[in-house]
């Protein structure tokens, strides 16, 4: 086998980063950079502002954390006093997973340095986060709602804070969080660095830059709204309970151990993990009705292959970074064609090869249309074959389910063929929008979900 230290020593090395960080980036199996670090580490190691766009998965938080822990080194001290540990670093993201998951990262390359990090966000106790932001950090990874808390009690102070980040800058608009924004930079010191990364760089996002960012140098590495040439997209034709059928048979089929399926609702993800549960599927649902140390835990069974589905709502969509997940589902279809590509990229991350399939029901046509045109993909509409009388597990052969299915539950592709109704003209067949647990001849409540009601 060919030993990469050297390449990875050499390729790192070119950009003259502390060799603290270097022995950091070996022991975390770096080899070469990605395109979006190759870019970007130089431009912000010479302190010049940057708005990047790339896909998820490609890096970006290396590309920022990096570069920013390289300038922070000059200020490291191994003294034990608070004073001389101030934040000089805050990096924003929208969601508590997304925070967890940079401040994992931002340790893992400051581990051999006397850098201080801390994570803030909410659904956690306030006052272990209190304690840790008066003992001092150089960099703050932290959720904008929970830093305006600490900011009001006076717990943290971004008197000296010299590098902003903005990541997921997309999604923060998207969640409404521009007014915490505008607060929070009042807070910062008018000189400063300021970073802005999103998967996309619309009309929004480019004046949210002009805004909070100083002449930036831009940063594309991917075409707009682009999906990954390592995930391979599958649409397949699938209406109202088949859908549930159609993951347990891929699921089974395809001995996967780790799969994430989307949803479009709390109460849709909640009931199918329950149904596949049944079913004999380790499965788990993760929503934002959850608390946080429940989202936190589900993921952590997750990553250790303790759960073999894991059914989300758009919570888990982006940021959500698990390494090595092989196929991602479409249960339900995304209301906004962008959200597809930001849950498919949660597979073929780093260079992996990853697998996304999409159950398209006959009332999502024009959400698929939708997503066709934004990714520029015509993919081929496809029927799955799911065996004539699919088999419940008992709950005492759950461990093994996935080792006893037969082989012809296979499945098999073939081009979709519209199926003509053999209804009476007279009683037409009924209709119905692909809703799990839809019964005919009863009455049913409509419930309507507003603004974020779908996170």
């Amino acid at each position: 086998m060919k030993d990469t230290t050297t390449d990875t020593a050499a390729s790192f090395t070119s950009f003259g980063l502390h060799p603290d960080l270097l022995s950091s980036i070996l022991a975390a199996g770096y080899t070469t950079p990605t395109p979006i670090q190759a870019q970007a580490l130089p431009v912000v190691m010479q302190g010049r502002d940057v708005m990047g766009a790339a896909q998820t998965g490609t890096g970006k938080t290396a590309a920022f954390s990096l570069p920013i822990l390289h300038r922070l080194m000059p200020f490291a001290t191994t003294s034990a006093s608070p004073a001389r540990h101030p934040v000089r670093a805050l990096i924003l993201t929208p969601t508590r997973e997304l925070a967890d998951q940079v401040g994992e990262s931002v340790k893992l390359y400051c581990k051999n340095t006397p850098l201080r990090s801390a994570i803030v966000f909410g659904g956690v106790d306030i006052n272990a986060q209190r304690d840790e932001l008066r003992r001092g950090c150089e960099i703050l990874i932290a959720t904008p709602g929970r830093l305006l808390d600490h900011i009001e009690q006076k717990n943290v102070s971004l008197a000296q804070v010299g590098i902003l980040v903005l990541d997921e800058a997309d999604r923060m608009l998207d969640m409404g969080f521009l007014p915490d924004l505008d607060r929070i930079v009042r807070q910062l010191p008018a000189q400063r660095q300021s970073l802005l990364f999103s998967a996309t760089f619309s009309p929004e996002i480019r004046k949210l830059g002009n805004n909070f960012l100083n002449n930036p140098v831009s940063i594309e590495v991917a075409a707009r709204n682009a999906t990954a040439d390592t995930v391979k997209q599958i649409a397949f034709s699938a209406e109202g309970d088949e859908k549930r059928l159609a993951v347990m048979h891929i699921v089974r089929s395809k001995k996967l151990s780790q799969v994430i399926v989307f949803t479009n609702t709390k109460a849709g993800a909640s009931r199918l993990a329950r149904q596949l549960e049944r079913e004999g599927l380790k499965a788990e649902s993760i929503h934002g009705d959850k608390s946080q140390l429940e989202r936190m835990k589900v993921l952590e069974a997750f990553k250790k292959d303790q759960v073999e589905v894991l059914v989300a709502t758009d919570v888990a969509a982006r940021g959500l970074d698990v390494a090595g997940v092989p196929c991602v589902i479409n249960y339900d279809l995304p209301f906004n064609a962008e959200d597809y590509v930001h849950r498919i990229g949660r597979t073929g991350r780093a260079g992996a090869s990853g697998e996304a399939i999409a159950l398209v029901s006959s009332s999502d046509m024009h959400l698929w249309a939708d997503i066709q045109k934004l990714t520029g993909k015509n993919t081929e509409l496809q029927r799955l074959n799911l065996p004539s009388t699919p088999s419940r597990t008992p709950s005492r052969q759950r461990d093994n389910s996935r080792r006893t299915h037969k082989p012809q539950d296979e499945i098999f592709y073939k081009p979709y063929q519209p199926v003509a109704s053999t209804a009476p003209k007279t009683q037409p067949a009924p209709r119905h929008n692909g809703n799990v647990g839809a019964s005919q001849g009863k009455k049913r409540s409509v419930g309507i979900l507003l603004g974020g009601g779908y996170y």
